[in-house]
């Protein structure tokens, strides 16, 4: 049976994953100026980024046993990726809409 601890710590790894998502598709989305730059560096590097992220937060104890790999990479790694992209995509502006400080540009 899953503990609520269990069930919080699976929350926790979600979130880190998902915040990692969105953190690198902004970087990729403001840094190339081409149009589908971002989106061939997103589908190539984030999964592995979340696949290691879920291993080192294994290693540090937290999550428990799913139950086979193809949930942990659907729970764990394909859910959190279009969660992130979702979130920066859709909810943040888009990178030519920001106007920055004159210091800045």
């Amino acid at each position: 049976m899953v503990s609520v601890a269990d069930s919080v710590q699976l929350l926790v790894m979600l979130f880190v994953n998902a915040t990692a998502t969105a953190l690198i598709t902004r970087f990729f989305r403001v840094r190339l100026n081409t149009k589908w730059g971002p989106v061939v560096f997103e589908v190539v590097l984030i999964p592995p980024v979340l696949v290691i992220l879920t291993q080192v937060m294994s290693a540090a104890g937290f999550g428990f046993d799913l139950g086979s790999p193809f949930v942990v990479v659907v729970l764990l790694v394909l859910a959190p990726f279009a969660l992130g992209l979702t979130f920066d995509y859709f909810w943040m502006p888009a990178p030519d809409e920001v106007t920055l400080p004159d210091k800045y540009q």
